[in-house]
């Protein structure tokens, strides 16, 4: 049997990263970004007058930064700060390991380390919000264009999804049984593949720096300093981040998981008035029939989907009792098929 598996730990290639280095890499950048929103979400809802804009925006502000961070790393080292933190390199595919990155591929490596996982990140989530409202949305033939194309993004990006996923998975496997050179499907449209990275490297990194320096002018000089000097700076400051944000994770997940001995007693149901109906199945705001069930949480009463979403976006408030709510208080209700 270990015969059989040899490949996988052949010598024949010693600098290419084994399966368990890919996926460490690959984790580290996709715990910073939810690690860094909740550190944001904490603070806007601490002091939302302050710091509000900051979650609002966060998907651009980490595009922005990232960017530059990407940027740095792979002008410097010819590897994103995840792979260069796991001792990485990218060296163009079906190249041996000593040819350095073109402009043309760092390029092209920025292209689908930073904006592609953002606009992904940005269709995965305008599929959630339309997902959540599509019980809103009308059903008649002659609909706005806008709601059709609603209704056909419903319909087509699960498979577009499953595609991107399930090419991404075909690329491990076929990477851990050393069946090609991409652990994935961004890396592979890139132009890289990954290597490890050795003393040679770190020599050959800085007498291309030092050339460049010699080379430029003053003024490209001054501009690209300001550059390192900025990625330097995020990165240095992200290698500490990383461990601060998930030690702040644990914290307050912790915290918000332990009983609060401050915290006050639970209010008391709220009593009704004879102006309330008293049919079981009437909907509080519109008072007819309910259809869509949902219930709010924070009051426990139940309305018709439209009508609760509608009063809830608008005011903020349960309708009957005044508690404040969010939209993630609507809990709709499934009744089991008679």
């Amino acid at each position: 049997m270990a015969e059989h598996a040899a490949h996988l730990t052949s010598a024949t290639d010693v600098d290419r990263p084994s399966v368990f280095e890919v996926v460490a890499q690959d984790s580290l950048m996709m715990t910073v970004r939810p690690a860094g929103k909740h550190a944001v979400r904490v603070l806007a809802e601490t002091r939302p007058e302050q710091f509000g804009w900051l979650l609002r925006w966060y998907d651009e502000i980490y595009l922005f930064f990232d960017f530059i961070i990407q940027h740095h790393y792979l002008g410097q080292y010819s590897a994103s700060f995840a792979e260069n933190f796991y001792d990485l390199k990218r060296v163009p595919s079906g190249a041996g390991s000593t040819d350095p990155l073109s402009s043309k591929l760092k390029w092209r490596s920025l292209l689908f380390l930073v904006f592609v996982p953002y606009l992904k990140q940005k269709l995965d989530q305008m599929f959630e919000d339309l997902k959540y409202k599509e019980d809103t949305l009308p059903r008649s033939a002659n609909a706005a264009m806008k709601v059709k194309i609603a209704r056909a993004y419903l319909a087509f990006y699960p498979y577009v999804h499953m595609s991107w996923e399930g090419t991404s998975f075909m690329h491990m496997l076929a990477y851990t049984f050393n069946r090609n050179s991409w652990h994935s499907l961004p890396l592979r449209l890139s132009g890289t593949e990954l290597r490890h990275r050795s003393e040679s490297d770190d020599d050959r990194d800085a007498e291309m720096a030092w050339s460049d320096t010699e080379s430029e002018s003053w003024m490209n000089n001054l501009s690209g300093r300001a550059l390192h000097g900025a990625g330097t700076a995020l990165s240095s400051g992200l290698s500490v981040g990383v461990f601060f944000l998930q030690f702040l994770d644990w914290w307050y997940n912790s915290d918000a998981s332990a009983p609060v001995l401050t915290a006050l007693p639970t209010p008391t149901p709220p009593q009704r008035d004879s102006s309330e109906t008293s049919a079981p199945h009437t909907c509080p705001v519109c008072g007819r029939l309910r259809t869509n069930e949902t219930a709010l949480s924070v009051s426990g009463y139940v309305f018709c989907f439209p009508c609760i979403h509608e009063y809830v976006r608008k005011h903020s408030c349960c309708p009957v009792t005044g508690y404040p709510a969010k939209m993630e208080h609507l809990i709709k209700i499934y009744q089991p098929d008679s």
